[in-house]
């Protein structure tokens, strides 16, 4: 084995072997919608129902998001790899070709979705260069939990969206 350097390129290839799922956080205002996408994502708690996620300190879209009263987390498919690309943009609209959802309070949900959840953030904590966010599950939405379909996830892996290989 070899030891590599502390620096911010040899960490995002090495953190990169870790694969992960992509979720879209989304609201809508009434006025515009807000969203994007982020491969932190983890369960955290079941009682009570608490979810988190990693936001860099410079996003200009989280404190848009954190601002409002509820959000739609939608755990991307392997049919959403042009919705996640979209997402993670810097510039344009987020939501260029993609259909959505609103519920009652503003979470915006992706159309398409295995898993889908209202919430609400509940605390922030600093964690060097990024924030971690802990949210509390108000609603849980599925187009699986309940039947034998099945919606494969999207996957973040080595700086790219991918899909599992069917086995």
């Amino acid at each position: 084995m070899t030891t590599i350097p502390l620096d911010g390129a040899a960490l995002r290839r090495a953190f990169g072997q870790f694969p992960s799922g992509v979720v879209a956080i989304c609201a809508d205002t009434g006025t515009e919608r807000i969203g994007m996408a982020a491969s932190t994502f983890v369960p955290v708690s079941l009682e009570p129902a608490l979810v988190a996620f990693c936001v860099q300190n410079t996003s200009t879209t989280w404190p848009r998001l954190a601002a409002l009263p509820r959000l739609g987390i939608s755990v991307l498919s392997s049919e959403h790899d042009t919705a996640a690309r979209v997402l993670a943009a810097k510039n344009g609209d987020r939501f260029a070709g993609i259909d959505t959802e609103t519920r009652d309070g503003g979470a915006l949900f992706i159309a398409g979705c295995g898993i889908c959840l209202d919430v609400t953030v509940d605390q922030e904590v600093e964690a060097g260069d990024h924030r971690i966010v802990v949210m509390r599950v108000n609603e849980v939405h599925s187009a699986t939990i309940e039947t034998d379909s099945a919606v494969e996830p999207i996957v973040f892996h080595r700086s790219a969206f991918r899909r599992l290989a069917a086995s």
